[in-house]
């Protein structure tokens, strides 16, 4: 029996990890405009690969039309297009570019290609969706807080952080307003905004504030208090704070020399050298999910779930792209085995509401050393 076939759009550091993981089972294709990206996967790990510009239409037409899943890992300006692209070709979709739009005014139009698209299938959002969507399930959840970030071992100043995705998708979290459900009611304060101190055993303490995170669980999940924040090393949020009141996050174009240029445009190509992990620098992922409310016996509870990646040093495999990529393929493998029945926009809060498959995700990345201890 011939092996199903993937097509992986766009081979960064995760979409690069996503495809060696998958061609442990499948038959998959490699595609981005990067020369050397394609070169490193086809060389070491036999991947195919096509060299192309994903952000013409009918390149990505072109790529995917043969295949039996189209996995996004793709630069989040370029995600929605990208993913409409695929959906007009009538394929089924994993998608973690995370782009700003909302997802669900793509919904109808799947439905109508009778395909089915999961979002915002990482780490978090995705693996943290997860775990909402089956104790929203389980129990009579009350309230939900997930602190999540992906930092470098060795700080260094002055940035003391590194970036596996573009310094665009990276600096988006820093100017989006954050939006979390408090009373039941939705609250909008900007990000960056109430900072606090977080202590992470065998880690240290590290600082979290409020981030536009919680995406599609803003209009999925019906529960009174829900927050996102993202984790950095303490003091990050007074430099990001200068540049971002300075106008260096700005979209709006300002004259330079006669010339109209956007300042993110300039920061995020200045930053991206300073932000890219070298080669065998190591870095670390940790995400902390809090779950509060009643059992059917109506019983207080509240669950803790604790994760904590490492690069992993055999692989040469960065924690960010193993823990957001892993979750990516273990969906991926759950919609070839027809496991994700819905149709449309599922976002990942839905894949997690079958206990099999709940099951089948953790112990798919447990299998890969990535562990939710849950306390």
């Amino acid at each position: 029996m011939s092996k199903k076939k993937i097509v992986v759009l766009g081979t960064g550091m995760v979409g690069s990890a996503i495809a060696i993981d998958l061609n442990l089972d499948f038959d998959v294709t490699a595609v981005d405009i990067n020369k050397n990206a394609l070169e490193a996967l086809q060389q070491k790990h036999g991947i195919k690969t096509v060299q192309t510009d994903l952000s013409v239409s009918r390149n990505v037409v072109a790529v995917i039309r043969d295949q039996d899943l189209v996995i996004g890992a793709v630069p989040g300006f370029m995600g929605y297009q990208t993913v409409r692209n695929v959906i007009r070709t009538g394929k089924n979709m994993v998608d973690i570019s995370f782009f700003p739009q909302d997802p669900f005014r793509l919904h109808d139009e799947a439905l109508s290609q009778d395909v089915t698209v999961v979002v915002d299938c990482g780490v978090a959002p995705g693996m943290s969706n997860i775990f909402l969507g089956y104790y929203d399930g389980v129990m009579e959840v009350k309230s939900y807080r997930c602190l999540v970030g992906g930092l470098p071992k060795v700080r260094e100043w002055p940035f003391e952080y590194k970036a596996v995705f573009s310094p665009m998708d990276v600096i988006e979290e820093y100017v989006r307003p954050a939006r979390f459900i408090e009373h039941s009611g939705e609250v909008v304060r900007p990000a960056l905004s109430d900072a606090e101190l977080v202590n992470f055993p065998g880690i240290g303490t590290l600082e979290a504030w409020n981030s536009d995170g919680l995406r599609t669980l803003l209009k999925t999940i019906k529960i009174p208090n829900m927050i996102e924040k993202t984790l950095r090393y303490p003091g990050t949020i007074d430099y990001l704070k200068m540049l971002r009141e300075s106008g260096f996050f700005s979209y709006d174009e300002i004259d330079v020399n006669g010339k109209k240029i956007r300042p993110i445009d300039l920061t995020a190509r200045l930053l991206f050298d300073q932000w890219k992990l070298n080669p065998g620098e190591e870095d670390f992922t940790v995400m902390r999910v809090e779950i509060a409310g009643n059992n059917k016996r109506g019983e207080a509870k509240l669950l803790i779930y604790d994760m904590f990646d490492q690069y992993d040093r055999k692989s040469e495999t960065t924690s960010m792209a193993r823990t957001t990529g892993y979750t990516c393929t273990a969906i991926a493998r759950l919609m070839l085995d027809g496991k994700i029945e819905e149709r449309g926009i599922v976002p990942p809060e839905y894949a997690g509401r079958n206990e099999e498959n709940f099951n089948f995700i953790l112990s798919g990345l447990a299998e890969r050393g990535i562990e939710y201890k849950l306390r």
